[in-house]
């Protein structure tokens, strides 16, 4: 029998309280959009009590045309010596008007004693009322907190909350693992004794992990192959110190890896790699490169063993196709490499019979590498390295001289600014002019476009992403040698450059220079479309 496993999805609320982790309303907005487009079966929105920011966004979301995904609100169970329909924080679940409710609770009895101060069976009775209070409008998710902590130390009391919960009325109960402490072998063997202490009641089991012991998606995985028939995570495990589990993990192993279970509706996976990145971009945070199945190195081969022997049989070394979640393999180049990888990455090129050439190429890898270029991130620069080598290239334009003075104050507004000037020759002429910037890489882009703009005016299409700065050499102190890597776009297509030197200005300039020769070499379509990295757009 094939067993449907729910996805419940907690990004828009355990999520955010992961550090530096903030999401504006529309934000909120547009993560939900992008989940249920996959299938999600529940995406909880918030706490309706804690911020105007949640009730806005369940006012906003019933606008949404979610299909099959149901939004929930969450909130904890009523206070202690009030009635359910007094209480502040059952109002504001009521008011939100979501098709389900998750409810939080005590199932330690630690943590109902000495943290809640409330008696035992008073918290059976705060559980009870919140749950059948509330589930008279919508269906009812009971989060039991801290549950596996709270049934190694009182299993006869951990499973009561869970009961009282069952009886008044909720359909799912959530086994939490809050600290994250727990092994997959304790979940299972605590999730089969759940089972049979539940099964004369109308409802089925979920599982929350957390990932302090970097085995939430292995607890995960345990719990539902010892019968949870629903998972509950964020997207790229983002939340509290160590994080949740991860959706995109637990949802490519499942869906990809076990036989038996159906989720999603039966949906393919392949938008998995684009809504990870879509999430860590909306939160302003770093792409996690190491990230499985997602992540821009999950398919990356340097060694040139490895690639030699990917070329022949690509399972040699992927655990599976990239494509089935999105993904794409990458052949990287370093010193490490072997001629492999320079064929694997000049295939476009047609050269891979000129031995020579490619022991070229690969020797003057070797050589700029032990000067401290990277060109794993930096693709462009590499492409148009292995022109220079097969003497292809030829430059849209020669720089005569730069000079960039920076730290100056405005005195009228008191803010620093940056000023370039720059003399290049394009072709038969020769342009000089100077542009002002934030800082000395703005003020070099701004007088590089003045300087070029009448020549080649696509370069308006062309912005830059990111930039970063690296010490190559640190044990040489102030004069250690720099590398800026850029990453530029042009709302089509993205790509990588980089620079080396003892000055972080001329690092800055050579990355720039490569950054916008690549994008004439585009523009003039002497890129074929396997060269060029396509921007993901929102769906």
């Amino acid at each position: 029998m094939v067993r449907s496993i729910a996805i419940y999805d907690t990004t828009l609320r355990d999520g955010t309280q992961g550090e530096g982790v903030s999401f504006s309303l529309q934000d909120k907005l547009n993560i939900c959009e992008r989940l249920a487009e996959i299938g999600i079966d529940y995406i909880e929105g918030g706490y309706p009590l804690s911020n105007e920011k949640d009730v806005a966004f369940f006012q906003q979301a019933q606008k949404l045309s979610l299909g099959k995904s149901l939004v929930c609100a969450f909130g904890m169970t009523r206070r202690r010596g009030m009635a359910a329909a007094d209480d502040p924080g059952m109002q504001a679940m009521a008011k939100a008007g979501t098709p389900v409710c998750t409810i939080v609770g005590k199932s330690w009895d630690f943590q109902v004693t000495d943290i809640l101060g409330v008696s035992l069976p008073e918290n059976l009775e705060m559980i009870g009322d919140s749950i059948e209070f509330l589930g008279r409008g919508c269906e009812m998710i009971y989060d039991a907190e801290h549950f596996f902590d709270g049934y190694k130390a009182n299993p006869s009391y951990a499973l009561q909350t869970l009961t009282a919960a069952a009886s008044a009325g909720a359909k799912w109960l959530v086994l939490c693992d809050t600290n994250g402490g727990s092994l997959p072998n304790e979940i299972a063997d605590i999730v089969q004794a759940t089972l049979q202490a539940v099964q004369g009641y109308d409802v089925q089991l979920a599982i929350h992990c957390h990932n302090d012991g970097d085995l939430a998606t292995a607890n995960s995985l345990a719990a539902i192959d010892a019968g949870c028939a629903q998972v509950q995570g964020t997207i790229n495990g983002i939340g509290e110190r160590c994080g949740n589990a991860d959706l995109i993990a637990v949802m490519a192993n499942l869906g990809l890896k076990r036989t038996g279970f159906e989720l999603l509706g039966g949906r393919s996976l392949e938008p998995l790699t684009e809504l990870s990145r879509y999430v860590y971009e909306t939160a302003n945070l770093q792409l996690r490169n190491s990230q499985p199945f997602v992540g821009q190195s999950a398919f990356a081969h340097k060694g040139g063993m490895h690639v030699h022997a990917v070329n022949k049989a690509a399972h040699t070394y992927e655990h599976l196709n990239p494509s089935l979640v999105g993904n794409e393999r990458r052949i990287l180049v370093s010193e490490l490499s072997g001629r492999s990888n320079i064929v694997a990455l000049t295939s476009k090129h047609n050269i891979a019979s000129d031995r020579a050439l490619m022991d070229k190429i690969l020797a003057e890898v070797v050589r700029q590498e032990n000067l401290g270029y990277q060109y794993e991130a930096a693709e462009a620069s590499f492409d148009l390295l292995v022109r220079r080598c097969a003497g292809t290239f030829s430059p849209h334009f020669e720089t005569i001289k730069y000079r960039v003075v920076a730290g100056d104050r405005d005195a009228s507004t008191g803010c620093a600014f940056a000023e370039a000037i720059i003399k290049i020759r394009a072709g038969e002429h020769e342009f000089f002019d100077a542009a002002e910037g934030q800082g000395p890489v703005n003020a070099l882009d701004a007088a590089l476009r003045k300087c070029l703009g009448g020549v080649f005016p696509e370069l308006e299409q062309m912005h830059l992403l990111d930039y970063k700065v690296r010490v190559v050499n640190g044990d040489a102190g102030t004069a250690a040698r720099i590398r800026v890597s850029i990453e530029s776009s042009d709302h089509k297509h993205m790509w990588g450059t980089i620079g080396v030197s003892e000055n972080i200005i001329e690092a800055s300039w050579l990355a720039l220079i490569d950054a916008v020769e690549y994008k004439l070499l585009m523009h003039e379509g002497k890129l074929k479309p396997s060269e060029q990295q396509a921007v993901a757009t929102p769906a």
